[in-house]
Protein backbone atom coordinates (compact mmCIF):
# COMPACT_ATOMS: atom_id res chain seq x y z
CA UNK A 1 0.00 0.00 0.00
CA UNK A 2 1.54 3.28 -1.27
CA UNK A 3 0.75 6.37 0.46
CA UNK A 4 0.72 10.31 -1.12
CA UNK A 5 0.82 12.74 1.80
CA UNK A 6 -0.35 16.21 0.51
CA UNK A 7 0.40 19.30 2.43
CA UNK A 8 -0.68 22.66 1.27
CA UNK A 9 1.36 25.41 2.31
CA UNK A 10 1.08 29.29 2.67
CA UNK A 11 3.97 31.34 4.48
CA UNK A 12 4.48 28.91 6.74
CA UNK A 13 8.37 27.61 6.26
CA UNK A 14 9.13 27.25 10.19
CA UNK A 15 5.67 24.74 9.96
CA UNK A 16 6.44 22.85 7.44
CA UNK A 17 10.38 22.19 8.56
CA UNK A 18 9.45 20.41 11.75
CA UNK A 19 6.22 18.64 9.93
CA UNK A 20 9.00 17.08 7.21
CA UNK A 21 11.04 16.14 10.17
CA UNK A 22 8.68 13.80 11.48
CA UNK A 23 7.40 12.08 7.77
CA UNK A 24 11.55 11.08 7.81
CA UNK A 25 10.64 8.86 11.22
CA UNK A 26 8.02 6.82 10.14
CA UNK A 27 8.29 3.48 10.92
CA UNK A 28 6.54 2.90 7.52
CA UNK A 29 8.45 4.16 4.42
CA UNK A 30 6.27 3.41 1.37
CA UNK A 31 4.89 6.97 0.23
CA UNK A 32 5.59 9.99 -1.24
CA UNK A 33 5.18 13.81 0.06
CA UNK A 34 3.65 16.64 -1.99
CA UNK A 35 4.33 19.93 -0.82
CA UNK A 36 2.14 22.57 -2.87
CA UNK A 37 2.99 26.63 -2.14
CA UNK A 38 -0.03 27.96 -2.77
CA UNK A 39 1.47 31.61 -3.59
CA UNK A 40 3.29 32.31 -0.04
CA UNK A 41 5.22 35.19 -0.20
CA UNK A 42 7.63 33.89 2.68
CA UNK A 43 8.00 30.17 0.83
CA UNK A 44 9.57 26.74 1.93
CA UNK A 45 11.89 26.51 -0.67
CA UNK A 46 14.83 26.29 1.21
CA UNK A 47 13.87 24.27 3.83
CA UNK A 48 11.85 21.87 1.72
CA UNK A 49 15.42 21.26 -0.11
CA UNK A 50 16.95 20.05 2.84
CA UNK A 51 14.71 16.89 3.09
CA UNK A 52 14.61 15.90 -1.10
CA UNK A 53 17.26 12.94 0.29
CA UNK A 54 15.64 11.90 2.93
CA UNK A 55 12.17 11.55 1.35
CA UNK A 56 10.46 10.97 -1.94
CA UNK A 57 9.39 14.69 -2.11
CA UNK A 58 7.68 17.16 -4.54
CA UNK A 59 7.82 20.84 -4.36
CA UNK A 60 5.42 22.71 -6.54
CA UNK A 61 4.48 26.61 -6.49
CA UNK A 62 1.38 27.79 -7.34
CA UNK A 63 -0.99 31.06 -7.84
CA UNK A 64 -2.57 30.99 -4.58
CA UNK A 65 -6.41 29.61 -4.09
CA UNK A 66 -6.80 28.76 -0.75
CA UNK A 67 -6.45 25.11 0.86
CA UNK A 68 -9.19 22.83 -0.65
CA UNK A 69 -8.39 23.77 -4.13
CA UNK A 70 -4.01 23.32 -3.48
CA UNK A 71 -5.23 19.93 -2.15
CA UNK A 72 -6.43 19.19 -5.59
CA UNK A 73 -3.83 20.64 -6.94
CA UNK A 74 -1.74 17.51 -5.28
CA UNK A 75 -4.51 14.85 -5.87
CA UNK A 76 -4.15 15.28 -9.84
CA UNK A 77 0.05 14.68 -9.38
CA UNK A 78 -0.07 11.86 -6.95
CA UNK A 79 0.98 8.38 -7.33
CA UNK A 80 -0.60 6.67 -4.32
CA UNK A 81 -3.04 4.26 -3.68
CA UNK A 82 -4.11 6.52 -0.56
CA UNK A 83 -4.01 10.28 -0.51
CA UNK A 84 -3.29 11.78 3.19
CA UNK A 85 -4.07 15.36 3.71
CA UNK A 86 -2.30 17.30 6.58
CA UNK A 87 -2.14 20.68 7.90
CA UNK A 88 1.47 22.44 7.65
CA UNK A 89 1.17 22.85 11.98
CA UNK A 90 1.00 19.32 12.31
CA UNK A 91 3.72 16.67 13.54
CA UNK A 92 3.39 12.86 12.87
CA UNK A 93 4.31 10.25 15.31
CA UNK A 94 6.50 7.81 13.60
CA UNK A 95 4.17 4.65 13.72
CA UNK A 96 1.26 6.84 11.67
CA UNK A 97 1.31 5.50 8.52
CA UNK A 98 1.99 2.01 9.97
CA UNK A 99 -1.14 1.82 12.20
CA UNK A 100 -2.91 3.94 9.37
CA UNK A 101 -1.77 0.66 7.01
CA UNK A 102 -2.71 -2.02 9.24
CA UNK A 103 -6.24 -0.70 10.02
CA UNK A 104 -6.77 -0.57 6.31
CA UNK A 105 -6.23 -3.72 5.36
CA UNK A 106 -7.89 -5.34 8.24
CA UNK A 107 -11.17 -2.60 7.85
CA UNK A 108 -11.74 -2.04 4.61
CA UNK A 109 -12.13 2.01 4.07
CA UNK A 110 -12.91 4.14 1.21
CA UNK A 111 -11.82 7.48 3.66
CA UNK A 112 -10.50 7.67 6.96
CA UNK A 113 -9.86 10.57 9.67
CA UNK A 114 -8.33 10.82 13.07
CA UNK A 115 -7.71 12.53 15.98
CA UNK A 116 -5.27 15.23 17.41
CA UNK A 117 -3.35 15.89 20.39
CA UNK A 118 -1.12 17.89 21.88
CA UNK A 119 2.26 17.38 22.08
CA UNK A 120 4.43 17.25 25.07
CA UNK A 121 6.65 20.11 23.47
CA UNK A 122 3.66 22.14 22.88
CA UNK A 123 3.41 25.48 24.73
CA UNK A 124 1.11 25.90 27.47
CA UNK A 125 -1.55 27.78 25.18
CA UNK A 126 -1.29 25.48 22.81
CA UNK A 127 -1.74 22.57 25.53
CA UNK A 128 -5.08 24.94 26.55
CA UNK A 129 -6.25 25.50 23.16
CA UNK A 130 -5.95 21.43 22.30
CA UNK A 131 -8.00 20.74 25.18
CA UNK A 132 -10.54 23.53 24.41
CA UNK A 133 -10.85 21.69 20.94
CA UNK A 134 -11.40 18.60 22.15
CA UNK A 135 -12.99 18.90 25.35
CA UNK A 136 -16.27 17.14 25.85
CA UNK A 137 -17.85 20.76 27.48
CA UNK A 138 -17.00 22.33 24.43
CA UNK A 139 -18.00 21.41 20.82
CA UNK A 140 -14.80 20.33 20.20
CA UNK A 141 -15.59 17.07 21.76
CA UNK A 142 -17.24 15.73 18.74
CA UNK A 143 -13.86 16.29 16.52
CA UNK A 144 -12.31 12.83 16.27
CA UNK A 145 -14.41 11.21 19.24
CA UNK A 146 -15.20 7.45 18.29
CA UNK A 147 -18.73 8.17 19.80
CA UNK A 148 -19.16 10.92 17.62
CA UNK A 149 -22.44 12.54 16.22
CA UNK A 150 -24.53 11.45 13.74
CA UNK A 151 -22.03 10.76 10.26
CA UNK A 152 -18.25 10.73 10.61
CA UNK A 153 -16.90 13.56 9.09
CA UNK A 154 -13.05 13.75 8.82
CA UNK A 155 -11.21 16.73 9.08
CA UNK A 156 -8.57 18.47 7.15
CA UNK A 157 -5.73 18.51 9.62
CA UNK A 158 -6.20 14.30 9.61
CA UNK A 159 -7.71 12.91 6.66
CA UNK A 160 -7.03 10.19 4.22
CA UNK A 161 -8.91 9.29 0.55
CA UNK A 162 -8.12 6.40 -1.83
CA UNK A 163 -7.29 6.97 -5.02
CA UNK A 164 -11.19 5.64 -6.24
CA UNK A 165 -12.55 8.28 -4.06
CA UNK A 166 -10.71 10.84 -5.99
CA UNK A 167 -11.62 9.17 -9.25
CA UNK A 168 -15.44 8.86 -8.49
CA UNK A 169 -15.92 11.64 -6.36
CA UNK A 170 -13.60 14.12 -7.62
CA UNK A 171 -11.83 17.11 -5.16
CA UNK A 172 -12.87 19.61 -3.22
CA UNK A 173 -15.44 21.80 -4.43
CA UNK A 174 -15.22 24.56 -1.65
CA UNK A 175 -11.40 26.06 -1.18
CA UNK A 176 -12.55 27.26 2.41
CA UNK A 177 -15.40 27.78 4.91
CA UNK A 178 -15.75 23.77 6.18
CA UNK A 179 -14.37 22.24 2.49
CA UNK A 180 -13.38 19.20 4.31
CA UNK A 181 -17.01 18.74 5.78
CA UNK A 182 -18.42 19.17 2.69
CA UNK A 183 -16.12 16.87 0.93
CA UNK A 184 -16.74 14.21 3.63
CA UNK A 185 -20.63 14.45 2.81
CA UNK A 186 -20.33 13.50 -0.97
CA UNK A 187 -17.95 10.78 -0.07
CA UNK A 188 -20.84 9.41 2.00
CA UNK A 189 -23.30 10.04 -0.75
CA UNK A 190 -21.75 7.96 -2.85
CA UNK A 191 -22.15 5.18 -0.93
CA UNK A 192 -18.63 5.12 -0.05
CA UNK A 193 -17.48 4.08 3.53
CA UNK A 194 -16.04 6.08 5.93
CA UNK A 195 -14.81 5.69 9.35
CA UNK A 196 -12.51 7.01 11.79
CA UNK A 197 -8.79 5.06 13.09
CA UNK A 198 -8.50 5.83 16.72
CA UNK A 199 -4.84 5.19 17.19
CA UNK A 200 -4.12 7.29 14.23
CA UNK A 201 -3.34 10.27 15.85
CA UNK A 202 -1.25 14.04 14.89
CA UNK A 203 0.09 16.04 17.12
CA UNK A 204 -1.98 19.34 15.93
CA UNK A 205 -0.34 22.71 16.66
CA UNK A 206 -2.85 25.28 15.98
CA UNK A 207 -2.36 28.19 16.92
CA UNK A 208 0.12 29.69 18.83
CA UNK A 209 -2.03 32.58 20.49
CA UNK A 210 -4.92 33.48 21.73
CA UNK A 211 -5.62 36.08 19.31
CA UNK A 212 -5.16 33.70 16.12
CA UNK A 213 -7.05 31.13 18.18
CA UNK A 214 -10.28 33.44 18.02
CA UNK A 215 -9.90 34.35 13.84
CA UNK A 216 -9.52 30.57 13.55
CA UNK A 217 -12.97 29.38 15.86
CA UNK A 218 -14.66 32.68 14.27
CA UNK A 219 -14.38 31.32 10.54
CA UNK A 220 -15.24 27.88 11.97
CA UNK A 221 -18.41 29.58 13.18
CA UNK A 222 -19.06 30.85 9.81
CA UNK A 223 -18.47 27.68 7.93
CA UNK A 224 -21.05 25.83 9.67
CA UNK A 225 -23.24 28.03 7.95
CA UNK A 226 -21.67 27.35 4.99
CA UNK A 227 -21.97 23.88 5.11
CA UNK A 228 -25.97 24.11 6.28
CA UNK A 229 -26.45 26.27 3.00
CA UNK A 230 -24.99 23.14 0.86
CA UNK A 231 -26.29 20.21 3.23
CA UNK A 232 -29.32 21.74 5.39
CA UNK A 233 -29.26 18.21 7.05
CA UNK A 234 -26.28 18.64 8.47
CA UNK A 235 -26.78 21.50 10.88
CA UNK A 236 -27.53 20.10 14.72
CA UNK A 237 -28.84 20.99 17.73
CA UNK A 238 -25.17 20.94 18.99
CA UNK A 239 -23.70 23.35 16.34
CA UNK A 240 -26.42 25.95 18.18
CA UNK A 241 -24.61 25.77 21.56
CA UNK A 242 -21.68 28.00 20.76
CA UNK A 243 -24.43 30.70 19.54
CA UNK A 244 -26.81 29.70 22.68
CA UNK A 245 -23.76 30.48 24.87
CA UNK A 246 -22.36 33.53 23.25
CA UNK A 247 -26.06 35.09 23.72
CA UNK A 248 -26.66 33.57 27.03
CA UNK A 249 -23.58 35.78 28.57
CA UNK A 250 -24.43 38.72 26.55
CA UNK A 251 -27.98 38.56 28.23
CA UNK A 252 -26.35 37.99 31.79
CA UNK A 253 -24.18 41.36 31.63
CA UNK A 254 -27.96 42.64 30.71
CA UNK A 255 -29.76 41.00 33.76
CA UNK A 256 -26.94 42.44 35.76
CA UNK A 257 -28.61 46.11 35.11
CA UNK A 258 -32.30 45.20 35.14
CA UNK A 259 -32.87 42.02 36.97
CA UNK A 260 -29.66 41.41 39.46
CA UNK A 261 -30.88 38.57 40.86
CA UNK A 262 -31.49 36.18 38.17
CA UNK A 263 -28.21 37.36 36.76
CA UNK A 264 -26.34 35.96 39.76
CA UNK A 265 -27.93 32.63 39.28
CA UNK A 266 -27.02 32.68 35.46
CA UNK A 267 -23.23 33.76 37.22
CA UNK A 268 -23.05 30.83 39.29
CA UNK A 269 -23.91 28.51 36.18
CA UNK A 270 -20.88 30.13 34.42
CA UNK A 271 -18.97 29.37 37.22
CA UNK A 272 -19.36 26.29 37.40
CA UNK A 273 -19.32 25.41 33.69
CA UNK A 274 -15.52 26.86 33.80
CA UNK A 275 -15.05 24.70 37.20
CA UNK A 276 -15.80 21.78 35.30
CA UNK A 277 -13.67 22.83 32.90
CA UNK A 278 -10.24 24.36 34.96
CA UNK A 279 -10.72 20.13 36.71
CA UNK A 280 -10.99 18.20 33.75
CA UNK A 281 -8.16 19.71 32.22
CA UNK A 282 -5.56 19.86 35.10
CA UNK A 283 -6.92 16.04 35.29
CA UNK A 284 -6.10 15.63 31.72
CA UNK A 285 -3.01 17.98 31.55
CA UNK A 286 -1.33 17.22 34.85
CA UNK A 287 -0.79 21.24 35.20
CA UNK A 288 -2.75 23.97 36.93
CA UNK A 289 -1.20 26.61 34.49
CA UNK A 290 -2.94 25.13 31.78
CA UNK A 291 -5.79 24.57 33.46
CA UNK A 292 -5.82 27.93 34.14
CA UNK A 293 -5.48 28.51 30.24
CA UNK A 294 -8.14 26.46 29.58
CA UNK A 295 -10.76 28.50 31.25
CA UNK A 296 -9.62 30.99 28.67
CA UNK A 297 -9.53 29.12 25.24
CA UNK A 298 -12.57 27.51 26.15
CA UNK A 299 -14.08 30.72 26.32
CA UNK A 300 -12.29 32.00 23.35
CA UNK A 301 -13.35 28.68 21.41
CA UNK A 302 -17.70 29.10 22.49
CA UNK A 303 -17.78 32.92 22.03
CA UNK A 304 -15.54 33.16 18.51
CA UNK A 305 -17.16 29.84 17.43
CA UNK A 306 -20.66 31.58 18.41
CA UNK A 307 -20.28 34.70 17.47
CA UNK A 308 -19.04 33.94 13.62
CA UNK A 309 -22.01 31.40 13.64
CA UNK A 310 -24.61 33.52 14.47
CA UNK A 311 -23.19 36.58 12.15
CA UNK A 312 -23.50 34.49 9.16
CA UNK A 313 -26.58 32.84 9.90
CA UNK A 314 -28.39 35.99 10.40
CA UNK A 315 -26.71 37.25 7.42
CA UNK A 316 -26.97 34.31 5.13
CA UNK A 317 -29.84 32.68 6.92
CA UNK A 318 -32.48 35.08 7.67
CA UNK A 319 -31.57 37.71 5.57
CA UNK A 320 -30.95 35.81 2.83
CA UNK A 321 -27.71 37.16 1.67
CA UNK A 322 -25.09 35.52 -0.36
Amino acid sequence: MFFSIIIPLYNRPQEIDELLFTLTRQSYTQFEVLVIEDGSVNDAKAVVKKYTNKLDLKYYVKANEGQGFTRNYGFERAKGDYFVIFDSDCLIPEDYLEIVRDYLLEHRLDAYGGPDAAHDSFTPVQKAISYAMTSPFTTGGIRGNAKHIGQFHPRSFNMGVSREVWEKVGGFILTRLGEDIEYSIRIHEHGFRIGLIPAAKVYHKRRTSFAQFYKQLHFFGRARINIYKHFPSELKLVHFFPAVFTVGLLLTLVLHFIYPPLAYLCDAGIILFFFLIFCHSWLVNRSVHVAFLSIIAAFIQLGAYGMGFIQDFVKRVVLKSA
